[in-house]
């Protein structure tokens, strides 16, 4: 019986965990597969929500690291979880994301002699301001078994030399949670709850610090929302870092002030999946929903100058404004007008990513 231990921190982690988890069942008389949650994000509506929604099990170890620091997260989970290595001995970790847990864990997995997979491998920003590109950057260089959502990924990781034995395009573990859990995503009724009509709404989500961290760059976001709700409903979810910076800059009379905005604690999987399906318009700064819309079929303007994710705006949805007011307004209006371009799904994005890196890594493993 082989242990594999897969790593969550944060609620983009659970959404490809989960699929994972699934399709390890299949080879339950080879794999014994444990859940490592490293309590990155610490609030229960930033996490335990997602574990209920996404029918994944308790976590076997929750770590409780919490806030702090990029160093002080990183070195936390680094102690923490090299307690758990050192009790279960595993032939394999997997990680998932760009998330501080990704490269704690994969650098005590290294050093500690285990073999490392990573999947969402290869996708790069070349912004090396993100903390993000750093963390993808250094978790690759140590993993064993690199596992890409996109075409991208794959030159990307050649380009660095990886050795291609080590690569598999297997397509997007995100969409294997969304293909899942679309139907009982249906039984939300965060529609009739907020007054909403499909169609009739934008959502928003912000929550990195390049946007969120700056007073000007809040001050943009806020003129945006002005400007767009005198032609529609926004509905924003708001992340706990966004909700701090609004009340560190005195902007709540602003934010109340503006009408047709409709402000959210952070919801959970399946209630922002049923909003997200039925928007006119997503605007957002996060990686997987510029994904997620995609596969939707559903206009997304990202909120950064960047994307590792380049096939949803090449083949997909999305389209990359940086934080400019006024190109982001034109181009909503562009889309309210109905004149936004359109999209197709990437190839490999079928619900099957998860099945395929399972059955690599059994032939892998298997004795």
């Amino acid at each position: 019986m082989k242990t594999i231990i897969s790593v969550a921190g944060a609620r983009p982690n659970f959404m490809k965990v989960a699929p994972l988890h699934t399709a390890f069942q299949k080879y339950a008389d080879t794999f014994r597969h444990l859940i490592v949650h490293t309590g990155q994000h610490y609030d229960p509506t930033m996490s335990k929500v997602f574990f209920d929604d996404l029918d994944l099990p308790q976590p076997d170890y929750y770590l409780g690291v919490g806030s702090g620091s990029h160093a002080q997260q990183t070195a936390k989970v680094m102690v923490e979880f090299e307690k758990v290595v050192e009790q279960q001995r595993p032939h394999l970790v997997v990680v998932v994301g760009d998330v501080n847990s990704t490269v704690a864990c994969s650098l005590v997995s290294a050093k500690m002699g285990v073999p490392v997979a990573h999947v969402e491998a290869g996708l790069r920003s070349f912004d090396r301001t993100m903390p993000e590109e750093l963390n993808r950057l250094l978790t690759d260089a140590l993993a064993d078994y690199l596992f890409v959502s996109e075409p991208s990924g794959v030159h990307n990781l050649k380009r660095e030399g990886v050795d291609e034995k080590k690569i598999f395009l297997v397509g997007n573990v995100m969409i294997d949670s969304l293909i899942s859990h679309r139907e009982k995503a249906k039984q939300s009724t965060i529609l009739h709850d907020l007054e909403l009509t499909p169609l009739g709404y934008a959502l928003v989500t912000l929550h990195r610090p390049s946007n969120v961290d700056i007073k000007e760059g809040l001050e943009k976001i806020l003129t945006i929302f002005e400007r767009l709700t005198a032609r529609t409903t926004i509905v924003f979810p708001v992340h706990p870092r966004t909700k701090k910076m609004f009340s560190r800059y005195t902007m709540e009379k602003r934010v109340d002030s503006i009408k047709h905005l409709k402000l959210l604690e952070p919801l959970g999987y399946l209630d922002f999946l049923h909003l997200m399906e039925h928007a006119q318009l997503v605007l957002t700064d996060s990686g997987g929903i510029q994904e997620e819309t995609t596969y939707f079929g559903i206009p997304c303007l990202t909120m950064r100058e960047n994307t590792e994710r380049p096939i949803t705006v090449e083949v997909g949805t999305n389209h990359i404004c940086g934080l400019d007011a006024d190109g982001i307004v034109r181009k909503s209006f562009e889309v309210l007008d109905g004149t936004a371009k359109n999209g197709s799904i990437p190839e490999l994005w079928d619900g099957k990513a998860s099945e395929r890196i399972a059955n690599i890594l059994f032939q892998q493993l298997h004795d």
